[in-house]
């Protein structure tokens, strides 16, 4: 066996992964190399249970969340294969324990009022700023993906929006260099590149500029040069303050309209969809959460089919 540190092994995984991964992929992969793993592993020949152990403890206590830390693991194990399958580390299997978790605020989104709120007031006093929000609590389209629609991805007619693209700044760490550069990709993943229906209100606020804008034009900026999350998140702040509703990240606005589906009562497979959730699984988790109110309905209908 031809040993070599983790170090070594990074560099060789990095040009293997090179290829097969999206850019924005491969920049966090090395984003997580450089802050996390290196410093720590970068000199090391293997990752024993232990160390991997008292490794994730100490990042916990530095403030990091359990998924943050799970990501990480995520790479590192990816790393321990590609050094096993090319004989220069042994393979270990890790047993790794996390401390009980303190009790996690729920999931933050909109109250129905402010909800319609926002819509009215877009509505009201039309921008095309304003009009990204509609579009975020009306389809729960990512941010990423409001900042990288086109006119030509709204077909007006059909009453559709296509989902072909989504823009994010990425943090490029590599070879020495760090800088941070604006990308254009296709959607998260494959179930992220979707149709969604738009509501008869979106409908009818964007007819008439589909008639006289630019195809190619990206919606938000009405130019041929998107704006960026970051910018669109800044603005996204101060309309919240202007309309005087509590602080709510942006991503909120796609949990609020995710939660409306659930509480109208539309199916999960649906929703699941309409998301571009890669299963059902995700939405089941995140948004399908029964209250009390429905578990006595549950517990009525039981009672009442046995008493036939």
């Amino acid at each position: 066996m031809n040993r070599k540190t983790i170090r070594e092994i990074a560099a060789a995984w990095k040009e293997y992964k090179r290829p097969y991964v999206k850019r924005s992929t491969l920049a966090a992969y090395l984003l997580i190399l450089d802050k996390h793993i290196l410093p720590d592993f970068g000199d090391a020949a293997e990752l024993e249970d232990d160390a991997i152990q008292a490794f994730v403890l100490r990042k916990l206590d530095s403030g990091l969340c359990v998924k943050s830390v799970k990501d990480i693991l995520v790479v590192l194990k990816m790393l321990m294969r590609f050094g096993v399958k090319n004989r220069w580390m042994d393979y270990c299997d890790w047993d790794i324990k996390y401390p009980a978790e303190k009790q996690e605020r729920g999931m933050e989104i909109l109250t129905v009022s402010n909800h319609r709120k926002i819509l009215k007031y877009v509505q009201d006093h039309f921008s095309f700023l304003g009009l990204g929000i509609f579009m975020s609590l009306t389809t729960g389209m990512r941010i990423g993906e409001i900042c990288g629609l086109k006119w030509k991805d709204i077909d007006v007619n059909g009453g559709i929006i296509t989902i072909a693209r989504t823009i994010e700044r990425i943090y490029i760490v590599e070879d020495g260099a760090r800088y941070s550069e604006l990308v254009i990709n296709t959607p998260k993943t494959r179930n992220s590149c979707r149709e969604i229906p738009m509501s008869r209100d979106l409908i009818s606020m964007v007819k008439p500029l589909k008639k006289v804008f630019n195809e190619n034009f990206y919606v938000l900026a009405n130019s041929d040069r998107p704006i960026e999350p970051r910018t669109y998140r800044n603005h996204y702040k101060r309309f919240m303050d202007r309309l005087d509703i509590p602080a709510l990240k942006y991503h909120g606005l796609r949990h609020s309209f995710a939660t409306r589906c659930i509480e109208a009562g539309c199916d999960y497979k649906t929703v699941s969809a309409l998301l571009g959730h890669s299963n059902i699984s995700t939405t089941m988790d995140l948004y399908v959460h029964p209250d009390m109110a429905q578990k006595k309905r549950c517990i009525e209908k039981v009672v009442k089919s046995l008493s036939k």
